[in-house]
This record gives C-alpha cells, sequence and structure tokens, in this order.
C-alpha cells in the first residue's frame, strides 16, 4: 500500500529544534527557505478518495478512478475538476427515463474530440456505448453487464443521447468486451439526433492494448475505438453471419429463377408420380406394393426367394411380398406397417414413388407425415366379408383414411378392391362395395369421373400388371388393370418457377463423416450442388453437398422429385423433420398462432370448445395446440357466416377459428402455398377436423 502524503506542503519549513539545550543558552533559528515557482510540486486531488496523487498520474493511485481532467489544463492550483458521474444511477433511470446525466452540445463534443484526440483514441462516429466515465477497479464488467441488462437489445430510436467513454481502469484492457463476447454484437443505437459527452483519457500504459484489440478486430487495421465498435455491430445486425430473420418473408413475386432450375423440353426422362397406399389396416396394402415391386423388377428372384424363406420359418408365409417394404423386426413380427415405407418402380408413363402408409389407427400421425407428399392415391379396399365392413365403421380407417387424403389435396383415386379371391371374385360383393364406398367418397369431395375402380388380388396376382386370367373374373370385368390405370393417372402441374421449398420428412445423420441429410419432397424450385439453403425454423444457412434421386447421385432436383439432400457447414441439431428447406433470400413463416378455416368430421365424439386441447399437424409437423376463439361458422352449401362466436362446433361443421400452438412451426397461408397451408387437427387418437390456414397472427410480445 503506497504511503499517503501531502505532497503539497513541505515539512521542511519547520524550524529545526534541537532539543539537547540549555534554558539559558540562545539559540538563533535558521531562516526558512523561499520556494520558487519552480520548486511547486502540482498534484491533482482524487474526487472520490480524496487522494493527492502527482501531476504525472492519470489513474488515482489509491481507487484508480480515472483523472476528469486533461493533464496540463487546471482549473485552479489544486488541479481537480469537478466530479460527475456518467452512468445515471437508479433514481436517476426511474425518474428521467434512462437517460445520462451528462449530455452536452454538438459544439462541445467536437472540442472535446479534439482534445481526446492526444490520449491516442480517435473518436469519429456518431453514436457509440453507454459506458462508464469512472469505474472503481475491477467493476467495469459488473456495470457493463448490469447496463446491458437494464437496457435490454439494441433498438433503433430517432432521439438518443449517449454517453461514451474510452476509459479504461487498471486491469481491464478492453472496452465493453463482456457485453461483445455475451451477445455477439455491441450494442449501438441509430438515431437521427444524438449529442454524445465523450471522454477518453486513460493511462498510456493500457493504449496499446485497446489499439491492439481495435486492430485485431478490423482486421490489422488500426481504426478508431467507437468507429470499430460501429463498424463491428453494423456489418452483422443479425448478431449470427449463419442465421437468417424470417419474422417478414419475402413475397415471391418478384423472384426470377435461373435457366437450370426450369426443366428442359429435350429431356425425355419419365415424370415422377408420388403414389400413397392407403386403407384400412390388414387390407393387403404392403402386400400389393410389394408385388407390383417384383412384377416390375424391382425386386429380384433371388431377394424374393429370401423373403418367402424368412417368413416361412416364422409361420407368416403369406407376409412374403409385405417383408419387402416392411424391414423393421418389429413390423415383422407384429405384422403391421408402423411408418411410411418409400419404394420406386418405373411404368411406361412415370416414374412411380411409392409411399405404403400404416393402416393401423395408432399409427395414423406417421401415414399423415408420409402421404402429404402424395400426388395421387390407392385406396386399397378388404373385400372379404366383414373386412370391408370393419374398414367402414365409426372405429375403421378406411373412413379417415379416405378424408385425409382428399384434405392432402388429393384428387386422383384408384380404388383397388383387394382379396377378390376370397369372396370368389364375385361381381356381386364389387357392386356392393363400389354403391356404398362410392357415396362416402362422394360426400368427401372426390369426383367420379376421377374415381378408378379395379377389383384385384395381390396374393394370386390377378389383374395387377396385366388383364386377369382366372376366368371368374375376366368374365364380367373388362376394365384396366392396376399397372394401366396408374398410367392413366394425369400429371400435375409443378411450381418450377417459385423459390426453393422442401419440407423435411426424415433426417439422416452421420456421426462418422459429420454430415446431415434431410430426406422430402421438393413443393417449389430446383437444387443442385454447391447452392445456399436456408434451414427453417432454426434460421441456419447450409450448402447442398450432394444429391440423391432413388438412392443415385443426381446433379438437379426439381419440383415433385423426392430427394436425399446431404448438406454442410451446418449444426446436424438444427435440422429436423417437420422443418423446411427454402431459399434464402425467401424464408418461410413461422409463427404459433393461426386462424384456421376447418371442417369437423363425423369422428367428433366431444364438442370443440374454446380451450379445447388438439394436437396440430401441418405437413411433417407436429405440434400440442389450443383453440383459442371461434370465430364463425360458415354455411355448407354458400361458404357464407351463418352464425358469429358460437359456443362450440359439432360434426359436420365448417368454421372458422383461432388456434395457439406451444412451439411454433413453419407454415404459409394457404392461397401462397397450399402444401404448407393444409392443417390437419387430431384428439384421443382420432382426426376430428381437417383444413386451411387463412391467416398466419403475429405473436405480440
Amino acid at each position: 500500500m503506497p504511503r499517503k502524503g501531502n505532497y503539497g506542503f513541505d515539512y521542511d519549513d519547520y524550524d529545526d529544534y534541537d532539543y539537547d539545550y540549555d534554558v539559558g543558552d540562545q539559540v538563533e533559528a535558521p531562516e526558512p527557505k523561499k520556494k520558487t515557482s519552480s520548486d511547486k510540486v502540482r498534484v491533482w486531488s482524487c474526487p472520490i478518495c480524496t487522494y493527492d496523487n502527482d501531476e504525472s498520474m492519470t489513474a488515482c493511485d489509491i481507487c484508480g478512478v480515472i483523472r476528469s481532467s486533461v493533464p496540463g489544463k487546471f482549473k485552479d492550483d489544486k488541479g481537480t475538476a469537478p466530479f460527475k458521474f456518467d452512468f445515471p444511477s437508479p433514481d436517476d433511470m426511474v425518474s428521467n427515463g434512462l437517460r445520462s446525466s451528462k449530455i452536452g452540445s454538438k459544439a462541445n463534443l467536437i472540442n472535446s474530440r479534439s482534445q481526446n484526440a492526444s490520449a491516442g483514441i480517435s473518436e469519429t462516429v456518431k453514436s457509440s456505448d453507454k459506458s462508464s466515465a469512472s469505474i472503481p477497479k475491477g467493476k467495469q464488467g459488473n456495470m457493463d453487464d448490469s447496463n446491458h441488462l437494464m437496457n435490454g437489445a439494441s433498438q433503433p430510436s430517432c432521439k438518443s443521447s449517449d454517453s461514451s467513454s474510452a476509459s479504461i481502469s487498471k486491469g481491464r484492457p478492453g472496452v465493453d468486451e463482456g457485453n461483445h463476447n455475451k451477445n455477439g454484437v455491441v450494442d449501438t443505437q441509430s438515431s437521427d439526433e444524438i449529442s454524445d459527452s465523450t471522454s477518453s483519457l486513460m493511462p498510456k500504459a493500457k493504449d496499446k492494448s485497446v489499439g491492439y484489440i481495435s486492430s485485431s478486430i478490423n482486421g490489422g487495421k488500426s481504426l478508431g475505438l467507437t468507429s470499430n465498435l460501429n463498424d463491428m455491430s453494423l456489418s452483422d445486425k443479425s448478431g449470427n453471419s449463419n442465421k437468417a430473420s424470417a419474422k417478414r418473408p419475402k413475397s415471391s413475386a418478384h423472384y426470377q429463377p435461373d435457366k437450370w432450375m426450369l426443366p428442359d423440353k429435350s429431356e425425355n426422362g419419365l415424370t415422377q408420380l408420388n403414389l400413397a397406399i392407403v386403407g384400412h389396416v390388414d387390407s393387403g396394402k404392403s402386400t400389393l406394393s410389394g408385388r407390383l415391386l417384383h412384377l416390375s423388377g424391382r425386386i429380384t428372384q433371388k431377394e424374393m426367394h429370401k423373403y418367402e424363406k424368412e417368413a416361412k420359418l416364422q409361420g407368416k408365409g403369406s407376409f412374403a411380398y409385405a417383408w419387402a417394404l416392411d424391414e423393421s423386426p418389429e413390423e415383422r413380427e407384429r405384422g403391421i406397417t408402423m411408418t411410411v415405407a418409400v419404394a420406386y418402380f418405373d411404368s411406361k408413363k412415370y416414374h412411380v414413388v411409392v409411399l405404403d402408409s400404416p393402416g393401423h389407427k395408432d399409427f395414423v400421425p406417421n401415414m399423415i407425415s408420409g402421404a402429404t407428399q402424395a400426388d395421387a392415391a390407392i385406396l386399397v379396399i378388404d373385400a372379404s366379408i366383414g373386412g370391408f365392413e370393419a374398414g367402414m365403421d365409426s372405429k375403421g380407417q378406411t373412413r379417415e383414411h379416405a378424408r385425409l387424403i382428399r384434405s392432402f389435396g388429393v384428387d386422383q383415386i384408384i380404388v383397388a378392391v383387394n382379396k377378390m379371391d376370397s369372396v370368389e371374385y364375385s361381381k356381386d360383393r364389387f357392386d356392393l362395395i363400389g354403391m356404398q364406398l362410392g357415396t362416402f367418397l362422394r360426400s368427401c369431395g372426390f369426383k367420379d369421373s376421377l374415381v378408378s375402380w379395379i377389383p384385384l388380388s395381390a396374393v394370386e396376382n390377378q389383374n395387377l400388371v396385366a388383364a386377369p386370367s382366372d376366368v371368374r373374373l375376366s368374365s364380367w370385368y373388362h376394365g384396366s388393370y392396376l399397372l394401366d390405370a396408374i398410367d392413366s393417372l394425369q400429371p400435375l402441374k409443378r411450381d418450377f418457377s417459385k423459390p426453393l421449398l422442401m419440407p423435411i420428412c426424415d433426417v439422416v445423420k452421420s456421426s462418422s463423416q459429420g454430415q446431415v441429410s434431410a430426406c422430402g419432397k421438393l413443393e417449389a424450385g430446383a437444387l443442385r450442388s454447391g447452392l445456399k439453403v436456408l434451414v427453417m425454423p432454426s434460421g441456419d444457412v447450409g450448402t447442398v453437398r450432394t444429391l440423391e434421386r432413388d438412392s443415385q447421385i443426381c446433379a438437379v432436383a426439381r419440383a415433385g422429385d423426392n430427394v436425399t439432400v446431404s448438406l454442410q457447414g451446418i449444426d446436424g441439431s438444427n435440422v429436423m423433420a417437420g422443418g423446411v428447406l427454402c431459399h434464402p433470400d425467401f424464408p418461410v413463416a413461422v409463427a404459433k398462432h393461426f386462424e384456421l378455416k376447418v371442417l369437423v368430421l363425423d369422428f367428433l365424439t366431444i364438442p370443440i370448445v374454446i380451450g379445447s386441447q388438439l394436437e396440430f399437424h401441418i405437413h411433417h409437423a407436429k405440434e400440442a395446440a389450443r383453440v383459442v376463439k371461434i370465430i364463425s361458422v360458415l354455411d355448407p352449401k354458400t361458404g357464407k357466416v351463418s352464425k358469429k362466436a358460437p359456443r362450440c362446433l359439432t360434426s359436420k361443421q365448417s368454421a372458422i377459428i383461432e388456434v395457439a400452438l406451444d412451439g411454433p412451426v413453419c407454415a404459409e397461408e394457404f392461397t401462397n402455398c397450399r402444401a404448407l397451408g393444409r392443417a390437419f387437427l387430431r384428439t384421443l387418437g382420432k382426426t376430428v377436423a381437417v383444413g386451411i390456414v387463412t391467416r398466419i397472427i403475429e405473436d405480440q410480445e
């Protein structure tokens, strides 16, 4: 601890007394020394601890407080200047609205900057961070953190007054390092009228360290301290160069696609058709799919022999073709499909992507997630006695799957009446199924002209890829076979000229290679290697490394293709099923409050009221939701409002409601993007309502 002394007073001014003299002796006192102006020591008094410091000291030697006046310019002999705190006290913040206590004019600001230039720090910008002009040693970091917490995130303002200081106490060779390191962006305020009061005194030893920090941030260039802080904040306002803000997505009206994104007319490749196989459990969907793959050459005879042998060992010989798609041990043991299996085969007209969907009621969410990619569908019906009736029952999945397929936007459907061998290929049975099911399909919105009816037997290979050979069927049925019916489907229009949009169905992560791959169907736009893509809702930007279509590397993928996109330069934890790959300049909207136009299905047992807890499904995303408002009930024939603010919704009613989700999901209004604008509401294991997103409501924070 340095000795505290008064340099302004000379103890030699006292007379030197000799205490060993006699009383009678006459002692002459020495003449006092006369001071000259050169002998006078100039000091300045610390306004905090009142310690008298030497003129050469720029900070108090006791408490470390920065000297508040410029060296060499004293207001009086003591060299003290009136002290003012540059940061507001808690009382000042409450009474003055978080305004600094020091506000100077623009002229004073220019004079102050010209004086501070001698201290080695150039103040060349109009705005800078609020920081303390005089902070005790070791307290700077705490004050920076508290200021950041009190002031919150940086927001632009029209009128503000900031106090800036480049003064740094001992042991703190940085300016607002705490705030910059924590937030990635130094808090700055852009304003039209800003008056700053700066003081940039600091010890000479600290001058180099600040210069080093500034030059390292700016790539080796030694610039002004506050200009460096503003450059850092203005160059990266988002806080992360790999993140993109998607609060307000841009309109795709001004998007201009490149030439490579549009399909070449000279290309004679097959058009891709995404075909969903749906129906009640045990109706023979997987067996039908496996038989089609085998007959088209996708499954070799050797592989088929292997499946037959494995199925017989477990006593399930009839499941041999199903095992071509049900590959997991649990699916084979239980004898049911649990997830959507994807397979491929080629017809004369299409490259068909088979989406074999689960039929069990417990796995309807998986069916929704996979079959939402469908362009057309095959509804498989069990023609056996009791099988068709079970599927059409209120607890059966034939009715629910038909409703869901129609709500996916699928209007072309093939009704494959399977297991006709179990009823001896009876024409009466086929006509009965067509009459009952046809009435229901018309109520779902399917047109008779777009519905094909095919009687067949997958096990006996009747009427699949060729005309039936069994006389019992060929005697009365003279229509097309299944593969011919697939080729008769009309191709859909693709959005090649719109920005990239690909909902992520599944994610494959490779820990050994450190790569992540996203699987899904391109709804719009095109992809190729090296292209930058935005992953929502995380907002990270990655680069396409490779593309795979049908397990083969491809150079370009366009709208309608089912592809696997391998990404690099992105954290794998931010790529998840239910997300969306989109164009970096045209991000998809992310929200958790929507207005929906819904149709309540007849599966509803409990009326929907305000506060009802539901499962919200949209493309491949699922989130818990709550009904916050029932706006109106619509007339099913005219679509006009028939009743406003009803208390509840019952079966077969159309209504406008608002739902709030527990977490945000990627979605778009149905008029802008149909693939991301279809929603489904489920509860208690049943789909109770289907609808579209009519409005995205931003949360008021």
